[in-house]
């Protein structure tokens, strides 16, 4: 894998600011770059089992030529996976590494890693430095930024975690290139996501070059530094969700309710897959009301399918609750 100049994106947040580092190879420089940015030189590694079998040996190699020591947690894959039962099993897996504040968290994997690393990095030892290694599409372009954390709740999706801020983000384009290429699809949702918000030119742009960024050329890294630098100013905006930063919630109230519905099965939708839908729905709904052009929710349904994305609930398989 080639290793080069990574494209930088700053999220702005005063004292707290810190990088998004956005290019292929960066794997391999994981552990300079964590080492130049935190004093802790001991980490611990949480992952799931898909990620640890691709990609676990060529992280702990870079993370102790930068001289930090590594415990790995592995997790399974899946949604199901954000929940208390494994958020105690990552705070305990710490703990028991004896992992003090100064130390490191690193989330290696998609949304869900993160989302749940995150969250026990900022209750444990109320609050520990957190890096994220995003390496699915959807987490590159949008959990990994931010600072959301969490899991879910039977009563819903989400529902418990904190705001934790990492201390850097590392999206290593090449590791993409191992991802199936639905889980590569639902995390092309997110993506469009910010061309629909408020980036219109984006979105026209992805409409042109959507072939290319699925096949990995120079438009991939370009599309997510964009999708990053649109997330980082919303997010330099309004930190905490008071304001802006509902929008980045665009296809998500639908979306959530269609996991839900589904009981968080992976096998009939992945939560980029629900944002699709809900994105969908969301256009249609506002044209009805005359808050969007019926032109505009044709527009959006047209290039979901273009790319390959469920756009209706009938696109869902098995039966849904009434």
């Amino acid at each position: 894998m080639s290793i080069e100049a990574p494209v930088v994106v700053e999220v702005g947040l005063g004292d707290r600011t810190y990088d998004i580092l956005i290019g292929s190879g960066l794997l391999a420089r994981a552990g300079a770059e964590i080492a130049r940015r935190l004093p802790g030189t001991r980490a611990a590694v949480v992952t799931d089992a898909n990620v640890a079998a691709a990609h676990l040996d060529a992280l702990k190699a870079s993370l102790e030529t930068g001289g930090i020591q590594t415990a790995v947690i592995t997790l399974p894959p899946g949604e199901k996976t954000k929940s208390f039962a494994h958020l105690e099993e990552v705070v305990d897996g710490v703990l028991a590494a004896k992992l003090e504040r100064g130390d490191i968290v690193i989330a290696f994997g998609g949304g869900v890693i993160g989302d749940l690393a995150g969250f026990a990095a900022g209750i444990v030892r109320r609050g520990m430095n957190f890096v994220q290694i995003p390496t699915s599409l959807l987490a590159q372009v949008d959990s990994s930024v931010g600072g959301k954390t969490g899991i879910n709740s039977p009563r819903g999706k989400n529902l418990v975690g904190v705001f934790h801020q990492p201390k850097l983000v590392l999206a290593d384009t090449g590791v993409l290139d191992t991802l199936p290429i639905r889980e590569f699809r639902a995390g092309y949702a997110e993506l469009a996501k910010y061309g629909l918000i408020d980036r219109p030119e984006f979105f026209a742009w992805l409409e042109k070059n959507w072939v290319q960024v699925f096949a990995g050329g120079p438009e991939r890294a370009q599309a997510i530094a964009e999708a990053c630098r649109a997330k980082a100013d919303v997010v330099a905006r309004d930190e905490f969700e008071t304001g802006d930063r509902a929008l980045l919630n665009l296809g998500h109230t639908f979306g959530h309710a269609l996991e839900a519905a589904t009981q968080y099965d992976g096998s009939r939708l992945v939560h980029g897959e629900g944002v699709a839908i809900g994105m969908a729905l969301a256009y249609r709904f506002s044209s009805r009301l005359n808050l969007a052009s019926p032109d505009d929710a044709a527009r959006v349904e047209a290039h979901l399918r273009a790319v390959g994305l469920p756009w209706r609930t009938a696109d869902i398989p098995g039966d849904l609750p009434d």
